[in-house]
């Protein structure tokens, strides 16, 4: 079967849905029923790729990019260049999106979309299969009202959504400047008809769906229509129902508050950037934050609701030290969220943060994900030390599995007390990765015991009711080490007694 256009994507995972591809696929008008929509995931083989893209000899291919398939794409596109280099290419995606700060992957293609793609790419295309093909090879995203969109959940497939996440927005764009993130390029945040949208949700509903992941940038921002969204989920609940949510971390009046205590456990993630509690950073990068009202909410949703709050952090920011940031760190430890997520800057292309690239010394990585290497405040063996401790953090802060012993972990000094335990774990396993979950416990026993000063008796209970509750098998080295000096001591004792 062949087909006149393909729309793909590289997912970081089978589980994630390209959402985007599904926006562009329903504003193609009369080109619908030409075009087909194919998803792969980074970790396929790009040749695997290539050869499935020209199975239906497509004229026209068109390729979201972003900062995580960038290198795998530019791999696919190569090859098709070679193989089939009649089929025009089209790419379009944040992370091409910027003219004066292209990557090399917009010299391999034909033309590049920059900004938002719905209009532009059905014009493009219907030019192309016209043989009218545009001089100009950029060509800028064409921004229309919210209302004139065809929306795209009617092409979420069966298989998406007993499988995979369900992405929805219920409005684009964001009002604040937050000079780290493209969002800040945003003029304001604007909603899609409430009704309308509510009405897809329902249809959503009831084909099934129960995964339900909003991308808006600000979703409590207007708090009426929040609560709304949050009414018609409530009058829906039923088990496997899961509402992912990212809040503005200082916007949390009673209103709201009342509708989100009434969910129960495990049916609500609420993903709230905090970044960093220092007011000179956040006035250096444009962050408009109340420190004292986030740390008020986080604490309440915490006591008062049954959300799983996702905090982030993100380290390497302008003027920050190790220091400036175990401070921040600690801070949000002690409201108690279920997972922080320590994120390294990176440098997205055409953010405002980049301004401050020459005054702080800002060194980027120059291979997609460009994270920072080093600043004017943090060399590169702090960048390092840090990075790994993000990986066990995750390992161990994160993963829910050290509910006992974290908190023997991270005592009176969370930050650098966990650090201490990073660097000796990655100096006894001489990695962060590819290590057992029994062969963490372990080593968690061995840095603490040994290396931390703590209580060997504490520890080994501490990690023993995490490994039972974990549902792992085998014994754990350091307990059976224990029950042999238990067993020695026993004979010990019994010899004694019959010498006597």
């Amino acid at each position: 079967m062949t087909t006149d256009i393909l729309l793909t994507t590289l997912n970081a995972r089978y589980m994630h849905s390209a959402f985007g591809l599904r926006y562009l696929y329903a504003n193609l008008g009369e080109l619908r029923s030409r075009t087909q929509l194919q998803e792969f995931t980074i970790q396929q083989r790009p040749i695997d790729i290539a050869e499935k893209l020209l199975q239906s000899q497509p004229k026209i291919i068109g390729i979201s990019v972003y900062i995580w398939n960038l290198a795998e794409t530019s791999e696919v596109i190569a090859l098709i260049r070679t193989i089939a280099p009649e089929v025009t290419i089209i790419v379009g995606g944040p992370e091409v999106s910027f003219p004066q700060d292209q990557p090399a992957i917009c010299g391999q293609v034909d033309y590049v979309i920059t900004g938002p793609g719905e209009i532009s790419l059905r014009k493009l295309c219907e030019q192309l299969l016209a043989g009218e093909a545009p001089e100009n090879t950029v060509i800028g995203g064409e921004i229309v009202a919210l209302d004139e969109l065809e929306l795209p959940y009617r092409y979420y497939t069966d298989e998406d959504i007993r499988n995979r996440l369900i992405y929805v927005e219920a409005s684009r764009g964001c009002p604040f400047k937050c000079e780290f993130c493209l969002s800040s390029l945003d003029k304001t945040a604007l909603a899609f008809n409430l009704e309308t949208f509510l009405i897809e949700m329902d249809r959503l509903f009831q084909r099934g769906a129960r995964n339900f992941k909003f991308i808006d940038r600000t979703f409590n921002l207007k708090v009426s229509t929040s609560v709304a969204i949050l009414e018609f989920f409530l009058q829906r609940l039923s088990d496997g129902l899961y509402l992912h949510f990212e809040v503005i971390p200082d916007n949390l009046p009673d209103k709201l508050k009342a509708v989100l205590a009434r969910f129960p456990p495990n049916s609500l993630q609420l993903e709230i950037g905090v970044q960093t509690f220092d007011p000179e950073i956040q006035a250096r990068i444009s962050r408009k934050q109340n420190n004292a009202k986030t740390s008020e909410n986080l604490r309440w949703l915490r006591e008062n609701t049954g959300a799983h709050i996702h905090a982030d952090l993100i380290f390497g920011l302008p003027g920050d030290t190790l220091e400036n940031f175990a401070q921040s760190f600690n801070q949000l430890v002690a409201l108690n969220p279920q997972e922080i997520q320590l994120g390294i800057l990176k440098r997205l292309r055409g953010a405002p943060i980049n301004r401050h690239t020459e005054t702080y010394q800002l060194r980027y990585n120059p291979q997609a994900p460009y994270n920072i290497l080093s600043t004017r405040d943090i060399d590169f063996a702090t960048m390092q030390r840090v990075n790994r401790f993000a990986r066990f953090w995750d390992r161990i802060g994160n993963s829910g599995r050290f509910r006992d012993t974290l908190p023997v972990i991270l005592g009176d000094d969370p930050f650098h007390r966990f650090l201490r335990l990073s660097d000796t774990l990655y100096r006894l396993a001489d990695s962060t990765w590819k290590i057992s979950l029994k062969r963490i416990f372990e080593l968690v026993y061995k840095v603490l015991s040994e290396h931390m000063d703590a209580n060997p008796g504490i520890v080994r209970a501490s990690l023993k009711l995490d490994y039972q509750r974990s549902g792992q098998k085998g014994r754990l080295e350091f307990d059976s080490l224990a029950l042999n000096t238990i067993d020695r001591a026993g004979v010990a004792n019994k010899r004694q007694q019959q010498h006597l």
